[in-house]
């Protein structure tokens, strides 16, 4: 019978409170959310501070759940995973705080997790990860595509030089008057309309893979207004549509374009973003039509937001390669990607 190695997750970096319990890196035997959505919907985005009285208020509860969900105690677990950045600072320390009194009170390792590799390691759940792999990451805060030649090594080649694919979703909704977070339902909206306002595709046919999103949530807002002072009522489908065709064809252009740079086994697409059924549906298309042989990997729906179940999975495999933390372990907001110095 295979060794049966347990990791106990901790999650905190932005606005949820998640605590989990890992099998092996591909078992959930507990994944315990605690959403602040509704506290931080009347401010139109995540305050710092408030984000950070949930998750000391949070923390211990989700912990007692998630051990009796799993039905394990501490003397079951093998290690202690927490993302230790990046994210918000004082959201981090709670997470990171909690860990470091469970991993020195049980006398547990402690394993360092990179929030975007939790994100990655998000697709592990639905199949066994093959190298070399090409990672396309959009979250809120972050949009990278991300080379690793094996595992537990990661360049990246592709990264946003200003907002994040997630954070023009939320500006842009606030314009439409969609509440925080307004991913969900442009991706809904958009559905419903067409592509009539042919927003730019910035930097889409450059040499390179990086990314750009403010000139697009310039021109949608932008767009927005001249039509409020004119008092033209545009359609909102159709807004919402244009907006979400100039993102996924970003997006999409610059992954195709990595995968003939780089040749890969496996693509992954992961992060909050990658909810998004328009990216998976253009994603979909383009690997059957231009990189057949390559296979993609979806993070579960349920997954790609924040939670401690991909830490879990991504702590695993840091626990594997011996990936450890004393107990001067840190928040660290800035935290870049790649392996643990």
């Amino acid at each position: 019978m295979a060794e049966r190695t347990l990791i106990l997750a901790f999650e905190t970096s932005c606005d949820e409170t998640s605590v989990a319990v890992v099998e092996n890196g591909t078992k959930i035997l507990s994944n315990i959310v605690a959403t602040q959505i509704d506290s931080h919907q009347r401010f139109g985005g995540v305050v710092p501070e408030v984000a950070s009285r949930h998750h000391i208020e949070w923390i211990t509860r989700c912990t007692d759940q998630a051990l009796a969900e799993a039905n394990v105690s501490y003397n079951d677990i093998a290690a202690v995973a927490v993302t230790y950045g990046p994210g918000l600072v004082g959201s981090l320390l709670i997470g990171v705080t909690a860990a470091k009194a469970i991993a020195w009170a049980h006398n547990l390792p402690l394993v360092p997790v990179n929030h975007m590799t939790g994100h990655l390691y998000a697709a592990r759940y639905v199949g066994e990860f093959k190298y070399p792999q090409m990672a396309l990451l959009v979250s809120g805060g972050h949009t990278e595509l991300v080379y690793m030649k094996a595992e537990h090594e990661f360049e990246i080649i592709g990264e946003t030089r200003d907002d994040a694919a997630g954070e023009a979703y939320d500006k842009i909704g606030r314009v439409l008057g969609v509440n925080y977070p307004a991913g969900k339902t442009i991706d809904e909206w958009a559905a419903k309309g067409e592509d009539t306002f042919h927003f730019p595709r910035a930097m889409e046919k450059e040499a390179n893979y990086d990314f750009s999103f403010s000139g697009l949530k310039s021109a949608f807002i932008n767009t927005v207004h001249n039509a409020d002072q004119r008092g033209e009522k545009l359609n909102k489908y159709d807004l919402a549509a244009s907006f979400q065709q100039s993102v996924v064809d970003v997006l999409a252009e610059k992954t195709m374009r990595a995968l003939e740079r780089y040749p890969v086994k496996q693509l992954i697409l992961a992060g909050g973003v990658a909810a998004n059924h328009g990216l998976r549906s253009r994603l979909d298309h383009d690997m059957h039509k231009y990189h057949p042989d390559v296979t993609m990997l979806q993070a579960p729906l349920k997954l790609c937001g924040d939670n401690a179940a991909m830490i879990g999975a991504a702590g695993y495999m840091c626990y594997q390669h011996r990936d450890r933390a004393g107990m001067d372990l840190n928040a660290e907001p800035g935290l870049m990607y790649g392996r643990m110095k």
